[in-house]
């Protein structure tokens, strides 16, 4: 989207880019002998674009093949659909991810774990987040979490500072992790053998951290996690929202039962 200059306006596939695709395809090749139309996202076509597509789905032009590429077909029209043959390409698993970062961008096990973390099975997402991700995340969040417990909201102050430094970006990812990591907190509260895999370091946290975590509190420590980041997307002062989220933080952790 930033490629094509969208900024931060809705995607759309427009009418004219559909008159378009009918005149292209109604094209001969030149020196090739089949066409291939790859659409891009085709859930965001206008409806008129969308019974163009069906219409040339339904009498498609000699050696013409159309590639559409979607991430949620649900969305499409149910007679597109039915005129095309689904493939489902799953996304790479965790371990995946680490090995093609370890291989290809040379990180460390810890770093290489981390991005994973935040790719959820991108590798794109993943090759990206290598130049954002720059500090231990784990230590911070599981240092952050023992000071908002016991109520040092001295070293919270002087965390408020290390946050800081993290720069945006970071900032934003940190907190996407520390939410990745409750999730897991959760799930292992509720089954341990719903979480996969973990480090024997962050396994050891989690079972001890899960003990924290209730019906009661879990909800609430979500969406302070989601609040902070919506906040620092938007540009509010990262001091102050992480001062505050640990207050809150702090005392829903003190306040499980």
């Amino acid at each position: 989207m930033q490629h094509i200059g969208a900024e931060n306006k809705q995607g759309n596939i427009s009418k004219e880019e559909s008159r378009q695709l009918v005149k292209l395809v109604s094209l001969k090749a030149f020196e090739g002998d089949y066409k291939i139309v790859l659409i891009w996202l085709p859930e965001l076509m206008h409806p008129f674009a969308a019974n163009a597509l069906l219409k040339l789905l339904e009498e498609p032009p000699a050696k013409t093949l159309f590639l559409l590429v979607s991430q949620s077909a649900e969305k499409l029209l149910a007679t597109i659909t039915s005129r095309t043959q689904i493939v489902q390409v799953r996304a790479f698993t965790e371990n995946e991810v680490i090995s093609y970062l370890q291989e290809k961008h040379g990180l460390d096990d810890t770093a290489a774990y981390q991005v994973a973390q935040l790719a959820e099975g991108s590798l794109n997402a993943a090759t990206k987040l290598t130049s954002q991700v720059s500090s231990d995340y784990f230590t911070f969040f599981t240092d952050w979490m023992r000071n908002c417990y016991s109520y040092k909201f001295d070293k919270v102050v002087d965390f408020s500072e290390e946050f800081q430094k993290l720069g945006r970006e970071n900032q934003k990812n940190f907190l996407l992790y520390a939410l990745n990591l409750f999730r897991k907190v959760m799930l292992y509260g509720v089954d341990p053998s719903l979480i996969a895999y973990l480090p024997s370091n962050e396994l050891d946290f989690v079972q001890k951290f899960s003990k924290l975590i209730t019906q009661n509190n879990a909800d609430k420590l979500t969406q302070e996690l989601n609040e902070a980041h919506y906040h620092i997307e938007r540009n509010a002062n990262p001091k102050m929202v992480f001062v505050d989220s640990s207050i809150q933080i702090a005392q829903y952790l003190r306040n499980a039962n």
